[in-house]
């Protein structure tokens, strides 16, 4: 497994945990952090063991967006990482989820503040929990910024344009139990719970039969854009292939049996 001194992953079963790890800096975006994060998401798509993959943060916070230090001038850390930047110039919008989804379900688990680029990667999760206390908020147009990480696009098709647009121009801090009455979270659970509750998650996806996992979690970003024929047509390219693989007919198999099926991508 991968990982930086700013990124940590490791396995929980069949999941791959990825840890914003730099809690002194409330899990501001690093070179190592994006650099780490980039390599886990392709990770995770490589290696067919994995089904799920939870994103959280270390000490009490999920990611205060940008280090603002380092945009100032003061410098950036890891700088030995530069040269993948180089090789790679989009990379650090794959690894905040802009220009890149994991064909496997992706769970945050959030803590403490999860604002700014935060919120950002946040929308390119596909589930995802929150803790009691954890603050939600793009305050880049309070900064003279622009939320350059996706969200003057996705925010309005994850909630409510009128709340999408509340949040983009007021810049104001969002409370958990707001963030999940607008759509932005799921669930909101005991402060220190957030990463457990996400593990429980991940644990049901992970006894699903992951090409019906994979499929329908393709499908659903496929036809969003789509009309509702196009979308259904879509829909029956991507569903039906999975009713002639093995996992479908152990799937029924087990069922019949009043057994756990036992799924191995086939």
């Amino acid at each position: 497994m991968g990982g930086t001194e700013h990124l940590t992953v490791q396995r929980e079963g069949a999941t791959l945990v990825l840890t914003l790890n730099r809690p002194q800096a409330r899990n501001a975006l690093s070179l190592p952090m994006l650099v780490g994060l980039h390599d886990g998401w392709l990770e995770a798509d490589a290696d067919d063991s994995v089904r799920s993959i939870v994103l959280t943060g270390a000490g009490g916070a999920f990611c205060s967006g940008m280090d603002l230090k380092a945009l100032a001038g003061d410098g950036m850390a890891g700088e030995e990482y530069r040269d993948r930047l180089k090789a790679d110039p989009d990379l650090h919008w794959k690894a905040m989820l802009r220009h890149h989804r994991p064909r496997k379900p992706v769970i945050a688990a959030v803590e403490g503040h999860c604002v700014a680029g935060g919120t950002e990667m946040l929308q390119g999760t596909d589930i995802r929990v929150a803790a009691e206390s954890s603050t939600f908020g793009l305050f880049e147009v309070r900064r003279g910024l622009f939320p350059i990480g996706g969200s003057t696009v996705r925010l309005q098709r994850q909630i409510p344009r009128t709340h999408a647009l509340e949040m983009l121009l007021t810049g104001r801090p969002y409370s958990a139990r707001e963030a999940a009455a607008i759509g932005l979270v799921g669930h909101v659970v005991p402060d220190g719970t957030a990463l457990s509750r996400a593990l429980d998650m991940a644990e049901q996806i992970n006894a699903c039969g992951p090409l019906a996992v994979e499929a329908v979690k393709a499908s659903v970003y496929e036809t969003a854009e789509m009309t509702e024929s196009d979308g259904l047509a879509a829909e029956l390219t991507r569903g039906w292939p999975v009713f002639g693989t093995a996992d479908a007919k152990e799937g029924a198999r087990a069922f019949a049996e009043k057994r756990p099926p036992v799924y191995r991508r086939a």
